[in-house]
C-alpha cells in the first residue's frame, strides 16, 4: 500500500504526519519505507537528525540519473537507507530537488517513481512525503499511490484551498492513475475548546467531505519529537498527541480493511 501525505498549503504537518504514521506502522512490525519528495528535507531530518548528511544517494540522485542516457541506471533499492528505527527505512530528500525540478518536468519523467516502486516488495506500506505544491514532485508521488490523507488546518483559507486540491488529485486520478482514491481529510491543530474550528469542521462533514473521526491536537510535545529526532511512538508513548496519531493510525487501517474504505475520486 502506498500513501501521499498531500496538501498544497505549507505548514498544515504534513511532514509530522508522515513521519508518525510510518514510525507507529514500523513500531507494530510492519516493513515500511518513508519517502521524502520534499526539498526542505523535514521528513528526513525528523528521522535522522544530524545524520542527514550521511545518507546518500538521495532521492534527488534518484531523479537526476533519469536525466542521463546511461544504457542502466541505479535500481530503487540503492537509495533507500535504514533509520535508527526498526522496520523503518528512508528515502531521504535533499535540497538539490529544487534545481532539478524544471529538468524533470521538461523531460517528462513523471512515471519515474511510480515505475520504481512498483519493483519494491519487501515493504509492508510505503508513505510518501510531498512539497507543499502541486508539481512535478507531487504529481509524481499521486500518480505512484493507492490513497491520498489530506492534512487541513481549520481556518476558511485552508478550506478554500481544500476544494482546489481535492479537484486536482481528482483530475490525476482520471488521467493517470485508477487506483487513486482520497483517504482522508486528517484535522490537524484541531483545538477542541475554540468554536471556528468545530464550525469548519462540521460545514465540511455537512458538505459530504471524507473527514476522518481523528483529530490532531496542537502541542508542544510534537516540536520537542522534532528536536529530538525521534517520532512521538517513541519519544512520548503515552502522551495525548501521540494516542492521538496512534487513533489515527488505527481508524485508517479500520477504514482500508473495509470494503468501501476511500473515497474513489472522480471528476463531476
Amino acid at each position: 500500500m502506498i500513501r501521499v501525505v498531500f496538501n498544497q498549503k505549507g505548514g498544515v504537518g504534513k511532514s509530522t504526519i508522515a513521519a508518525n504514521l510510518a514510525a507507529i506502522a514500523a513500531s507494530r512490525g510492519r516493513r515500511t519505507l518513508l519517502v521524502d519528495l520534499d526539498s526542505q528535507t523535514n521528513s528526513t531530518q525528523y528521522l535522522l537528525g544530524f545524520e542527514i548528511t550521511k545518507a546518500k544517494p538521495t532521492v534527488a540522485e534518484f531523479f537526476d540519473q533519469s536525466l542521463s542516457f546511461r544504457v542502466s541506471n541505479m535500481p530503487i533499492q540503492q537509495f533507500i537507507h535504514p533509520t535508527p528505527f526498526e522496520n523503518l527505512s528512508l528515502m531521504p530528500a535533499s535540497p538539490d530537488l529544487a534545481d532539478l525540478h524544471s529538468k524533470l518536468e521538461s523531460r517528462s519523467k513523471i512515471l519515474k517513481l511510480s515505475k520504481a516502486l512498483e519493483d519494491l516488495d519487501q515493504f509492508d506500506e510505503i508513505i510518501i512525503d510531498t512539497p507543499p505544491a502541486l508539481n512535478f514532485y507531487t504529481r509524481s508521488a499521486l500518480i505512484a499511490a493507492d490513497v491520498c490523507l489530506i492534512p487541513f488546518d481549520c481556518d476558511d483559507f485552508s478550506r478554500q484551498a481544500l476544494y482546489g486540491l481535492i479537484e486536482a488529485v481528482e483530475e490525476i486520478a482520471e488521467d493517470h492513475n485508477d487506483r487513486l482514491k482520497v483517504e482522508g481529510i486528517v484535522v490537524n491543530q484541531f483545538m477542541a475548546r475554540a468554536s471556528q474550528p468545530q464550525r469548519i469542521v462540521q460545514e465540511l462533514i455537512d458538505e459530504g467531505m471524507p473527514v476522518l473521526e481523528s483529530r490532531l491536537s496542537s502541542s508542544v510535545k510534537v516540536r520537542e519529537s522534532h528536536d529530538a529526532s525521534k517520532p512521538l511512538i517513541y519519544f512520548a508513548p503515552s502522551h495525548k498527541v501521540t494516542l492521538e496519531f496512534v487513533a489515527l493510525y488505527d481508524e485508517l487501517e479500520a477504514r482500508r480493511a473495509s470494503p468501501k474504505s476511500g473515497k474513489r475520486v472522480v471528476r463531476k
